[in-house]
Parts: C-alpha cells; structure tokens; sequence
C-alpha cells in the first residue's frame, strides 16, 4: 500500500487529469483533496471522479447555492505501531 501522502497526490493529480481543479491540504491525522466540480460535468467524467475518490478513507459532496459543489477525498496517515496497545501497566 502507498504511503498516504503518495496516495493523496495520487488522488489530488487523478482529479485533475479530468480538468477539476483541486486543493491538498495536510493535516495531523488525514490529507484532504479537495476539487471544485463544475455544474456542466459530463457523466463519464462524474463516473471517473467518483471512482478515483472511492479510493480514499473517506469521501464525500458538498453542494450549496452559494458556494457551487466540492467533491472531498481524505486519506488517513498511518499510525505508529507499539508493541502494546492496552498502555503502561497492562503488559502480562
């Protein structure tokens, strides 16, 4: 599996190959990908889109009057392993 990083540019370089113009964003426990979808997006393009953000940890739509729509992507960074997950004193 890609490092998260590598995979949210992945994502955020996939977005763009479709023409949406996208944004990263890095963050303690996840990346973002953002992308702003226009309102004439062809089908096929709405179909590659969904596909490339299936990808991520999560996904999702924002949709306002105001604001247009945002297709979001965020993929989590990985969290270290320990050698015991229970904490200090639990150890048998």
């Amino acid at each position: 599996m890609p490092a998260p990083e590598v995979s949210a540019e992945a994502i955020a370089a996939r977005l763009s190959a479709l023409g949406l113009t996208t944004r990263v964003e890095w963050h303690a426990r996840h990346t973002s990908i953002e992308a702003e979808v226009p309102e004439s997006l062809p089908a096929e393009t709405w179909r590659e889109a969904l596909e490339v953000v299936a990808e991520a940890d999560r996904f999702g739509l924002l949709a306002s009057s105001l604001n247009g729509r945002t297709l979001w992507a965020a993929v989590h960074k990985a969290v270290p392993a320990t050698g015991d997950v229970r904490g200090p004193g639990r150890q048998q």
